[in-house]
């Protein structure tokens, strides 16, 4: 994971890190993601997750809810402990659509549940309304990684 430059991340729509911890589904997404014109970083687990945001600060983050080891709840908690990261929009995504399981997303910490198999449009969508609720007035403002 490396970092990337204020003019470079000022080229792209914005960083968008993507938690899914099966090959096949990240490639496709990371490959749609970055013909919406994102940078795209990459983790397969949440523990990874949680150490790509603290260094990236990415705009906002797609987690997978089901993943071996620490799951996408489990990490969105431990993310959101990080005040550099409490207004990072989270995007929960999982096979699961009951109410149950967007309540439980929600309630760890994501803004938005998507069930899967889901409308690219819709996604996409959401994605632009997330990371424009929370672009701050100057853009080239970006915070610092410090925890309170």
């Amino acid at each position: 994971m490396e970092g990337q430059s204020a003019a470079t991340r000022k080229d792209s729509r914005g960083t968008i890190l993507l938690v899914e911890d099966f090959d096949d589904t990240r490639l496709m997404m990371k490959l749609w993601l970055l013909k919406q014109g994102y940078r795209v970083i990459e983790a397969e687990t949440g523990e990874e997750a949680i150490a790509a945001a603290q260094q990236e600060l990415p705009d906002l983050i797609i987690m997978d809810m089901m993943m071996p080891g620490m799951n996408g709840l489990d990490a969105t908690q431990r993310i959101r402990e990080y005040q550099t990261l409490r207004q990072t929009p989270i995007v929960a995504v999982s096979a699961y659509g009951a109410d149950e399981y967007r309540s439980l997303a929600i309630d760890a910490g994501c803004d938005e549940y998507i069930s899967t198999p889901f409308e690219p449009n819709e996604l996409a969508d959401l994605i632009k309304s997330l990371i424009a609720a929370r672009e701050p007035s100057d853009p080239n403002a970006r915070p610092t990684n410090f925890e309170e």
